[in-house]
């Protein structure tokens, strides 16, 4: 399986688990598709057979509502079987809502109060650079959890104790919640911020795998800074429908025409080499 494909599945499932279960989010899970793809894919050290290695990579997903895109990308990878997706957010389920690790397989943290995941993610940092461990700490974060104070509090953190090991991607789809970034609260000049708190600063298109891959290879080459990606990315895309449109920060695909226009897209767009994992399911 190659990164793309990984991509799509994720897409697929965040479709199906959102659809099933009501839950919502699914422009944030389709926003984060490729980053979650490529690091899975091609970056992270960790695999079903290394989760007690303490030499693993670390990914921590800070915007912790997505989480469908992590628990697909598991699944997709072997973690556990990705029949358990269809029990997304169901009462009794281990999958919730905003992503948990109690009892699931390659979660290293719960997340879902926005800038937590990426301070705990900075400790693991800390102690990796302590212990002289070779493992890297990835944390993806929100643009909209950027106006927490704690995301601001860790980049002075990371940058005092040249955290090299660690690095923050950031999905900028320049939405959150109920409006654009813009209209909430201003990041801008966004880049520029970041590195007046002493870090590396990739600007790049999140969607891009070729250019995530690189992003994350530069990351490797500092010596004494903390690095943030910026990637670029359109909340909900995959779906027309969905893009740029805040309605689905919160709404799932209906069934009727929002569920069968979605898996229309994605299927046009569907990678050789890849099969629906819900054969039969829409119109």
């Amino acid at each position: 399986m190659n990164s793309e494909q990984l991509a799509w599945l994720i897409r697929r499932h965040g479709i199906e688990m959102t659809h099933l279960s009501h839950g919502s989010h699914i422009g944030a899970i389709l926003s984060v598709a490729d980053i979650v793809a490529v690091l899975y894919n091609d970056v992270a050290n960790i695999t079903p057979e290394t989760l007690k290695d303490e030499n693993r990579d670390r990914v921590i997903l800070s915007k912790g509502h997505a989480g469908a895109a992590i628990y697909a990308a598991l699944a997709e990878k072997g973690f556990f079987d990705r029949e358990e997706l269809k029990t997304h957010y169901a009462d009794g389920s281990r999958l919730s809502g905003h992503v948990s690790h109690k009892g699931v397989p390659g979660v290293e943290f719960s997340t879902g109060s926005l800038g937590h995941g990426a301070c705990v993610a900075a400790g693991m940092a800390l102690n990796a650079k302590l212990d002289k461990k070779p493992y890297y700490t990835y944390a993806i974060v929100g643009d909209g959890e950027c106006d927490e104070g704690s995301i601001w509090e860790m980049a002075l953190f990371a940058n005092q104790f040249k955290l090299n090991q660690f690095v923050v991607v950031v999905d900028h789809n320049k939405m959150q919640s109920l409006d654009f970034c813009e209209n909430t609260l201003s990041l801008a000049p966004f880049a520029e911020k970041w590195k007046a708190f002493g870090w590396n600063v990739l600007d790049i298109d999140g969607h891009n795998h070729d250019e995530l891959r690189a992003a994350f290879a530069k990351a490797k080459e500092s010596t004494d800074k903390p690095t943030v990606i910026i990637a670029n990315t359109v909340k909900g895309k995959g779906v027309s429908f969905m893009e740029f449109d805040i309605l689905w920060h919160y709404r799932f695909p209906h069934e009727g025409e929002e569920y069968d226009g979605a898996l229309r897209e994605l299927h046009a767009a569907m990678p050789e080499g890849v099969e629906d994992p819900y054969k039969g399911a829409g119109k």
